[in-house]
C-alpha cells in the first residue's frame, strides 16, 4: 500500500469526518500527553537554568579552604588554637600533582568587611580583595573595560584595581572615564585598569558589584599582610576529582600547621564539584520524574488510540471482508489501519508538541532573565522535543497493530455475514 495514495487518505479522512467527536477527544488525550510532557521539562529546565546560574561561572571542579580553631589537642599543642596560613603554604600546595590553580586570597578587614574607599569628596563602603591573576579562572570575572590583575602586577607589586558597577555608579559621575583615575584604600592610592560585571545571581552578585580587587603581593605590602593568606581557591586538575584533590589539600595544610588529621573542623572548606554533583543529580532525577509522568501520560493517549482504532476496526468488519475477498492482502488492510494511527498521532502529538513549545516561549518572555532568579529560561531543547514526539509516534504505530490483527485474523467469510 501506498503512503500518497489517495483513496486511501480519502477513506481515512472519510472515517475520521464521520466520527468527529470520537477522534478529536481521542487526539486531544494524546496532545494533552506530549504537551504536559514538554511543559514539566521546560519547568525543570527553567529550574535547572535559575539555581546553576546562581553559581556564577564556578569551575566546577573547584575547592575553597580557610582556618578555624583547631578542635582537638596535638603534638602538644592545646585545642582550641587559631592557626594562620601563609605565603609558604601557596608554594607547598602548587607542588601538589592534584592541583591546577592554587590562588591565595586576602580581604582588608576579614571575610565579607566592607571597608571605606575614597575618590574626591566621595566615599563608600566596599569589598577590597588581594587576587592572583589566576583567581578568573575559578570564579569567572566578566571584564566590561580593561582588563583583570596581570602577572606584572604581582611581580612588580603595582598599586592598580579592578572595580565593579557599584563601585563605579558611587564614586564616579554617569559617564565618567574610570579608566587611569585613582581611588584611595586606607591611605594608600590605586589606579583604576578595569571595570567588572557580576555573573552571579543574588547576594554574590551584589557582592561582586561592590568588590574592590588589588595584585595580591600589592594588598599583602600596603596593608601589613606581611605574608598572610586568609583563604585559598583552588581548582583540581581536570582528570582529577575536587574531592580528591581538596582531601590532599586538607590533609597537608594540617601536617604544615600541626593540626590533629582527625579534626574535622580545623580546615573549613567546601567543595563546588560535590556540591555541583549533588544539584546534577537532584535535576536528573527530576528529570527522569518528569520522563516517566510524562510516558505515563502519553500512554493514556496512545492506549486511547488504539480503543478507537478497534471500535473502528469492528464497525468496518464488513468492510473489510469485502476488501479480502476482492483479494486485498493481510498487508494492505494492516497498513491501512496503521497509517490511520499513524495520521491521528502525528497529527494530535505535532499540535501538542507546538503548543508546548509556544507556550514555554510566551512563559520565558513574560518572566525575562533576571539576575538571581530561582526560575529562568524555560526551554526545551529542539532535540529533546523531537524524541517526545518520536515516543508517541511509535506509540501510535504500536496502538494501531493490536487492531490491525485483529482485522487480518477475521476470515473474509465471516467478514462478510456481519451485520
Amino acid at each position: 500500500m501506498s503512503v500518497l495514495d489517495r483513496d486511501n487518505w480519502q477513506e481515512i479522512f472519510a472515517t475520521i469526518k464521520k466520527n468527529k467527536l470520537r477522534t478529536s477527544l481521542t487526539m486531544l488525550g494524546v496532545a494533552w500527553g506530549i504537551f504536559m510532557l514538554v511543559i514539566m521539562l521546560g519547568a525543570g529546565n527553567g529550574l535547572r537554568h535559575g539555581i546553576m546560574d546562581g553559581f556564577g561561572g564556578l569551575a566546577t571542579n573547584s575547592f575553597f579552604l580557610w582556618t578555624q580553631p583547631t578542635t582537638k589537642p596535638y603534638k602538644g599543642l592545646k585545642s582550641g588554637r587559631t592557626f594562620i596560613y601563609d605565603d609558604n603554604d601557596v608554594e607547598a600546595l602548587k607542588k601538589s600533582p592534584s592541583m591546577d590553580i592554587v590562588c591565595p586570597q586576602n580581604q582588608l578587614g576579614g571575610f565579607k568587611q566592607g571597608n571605606n574607599v575614597i575618590r574626591g569628596l566621595k566615599t563608600g563602603s566596599f569589598n577590597v580583595m588581594g587576587q592572583y591573576p589566576e583567581f578568573i579562572k575559578v570564579i569567572k570575572k566578566d571584564i566590561v573595560r580593561g582588563r583583570f590583575i596581570n602577572q606584572k602586577d604581582i611581580d612588580d607589586r603595582r598599586k592598580v584595581c579592578v572595580i565593579g558597577p557599584r563601585v563605579q555608579e558611587i564614586l564616579f559621575k554617569k559617564g565618567e572615564e574610570i579608566m587611569g583615575q585613582y581611588i584611595r584604600i586606607n591611605g594608600v592610592y590605586f589606579m583604576v585598569v578595569g571595570l567588572t560585571r557580576p555573573n552571579q545571581g543574588g547576594q554574590d552578585g551584589q557582592e561582586d558589584a561592590q568588590t574592590i580587587y588589588l595584585p595580591f603581593t600589592t594588598f599583602q605590602k600596603a596593608f601589613n599582610y606581611v605574608n598572610k593568606v586568609g583563604w585559598f581557591a583552588i581548582k583540581a586538575k581536570d582528570n582529577v576529582p575536587a574531592e580528591v584533590a581538596e582531601e590532599e589539600a586538607v590533609a597537608l595544610l594540617k601536617e604544615r600547621h600541626k593540626v590533629a588529621p582527625d579534626d574535622k573542623v580545623a580546615i573549613g572548606h567546601w567543595n563546588m564539584g560535590v556540591e555541583f554533583g549533588k544539584l546534577n543529580g537532584l535535576f536528573n532525577g527530576i528529570e527522569a520524574l518528569v520522563w516517566v509522568v510524562g510516558i505515563g501520560t502519553l500512554l493514556a493517549g496512545v492506549i486511547g488510540i488504539s480503543n478507537i482504532m478497534l471500535i473502528i476496526v469492528k464497525e468496518r468488519t464488513k468492510e473489510i471482508g469485502v476488501k479480502r475477498a476482492l483479494g486485498a492482502t493481510p498487508i494492505n488492510v494492516v497498513s491501512q489501519i496503521l497509517l490511520e494511527a499513524l495520521f491521528i498521532t502525528a497529527v494530535a502529538g505535532y499540535a501538542g508538541l507546538t503548543a508546548g513549545i509556544y507556550c514555554l516561549e510566551g512563559l520565558n518572555s513574560a518572566i525575562g532573565h533576571e539576575e538571581g532568579a530561582m526560575f529562568t529560561n524555560p526551554t526545551v531543547d529542539i532535540g529533546i522535543a523531537m524524541k517526545a514526539l518520536s515516543v508517541i509516534i511509535v506509540g501510535g504505530l504500536i496502538a494501531g497493530f493490536i487492531p490491525a490483527r485483529r482485522a487480518v485474523a477475521i476470515h473474509p467469510v465471516e467478514a462478510l455475514r456481519t451485520e
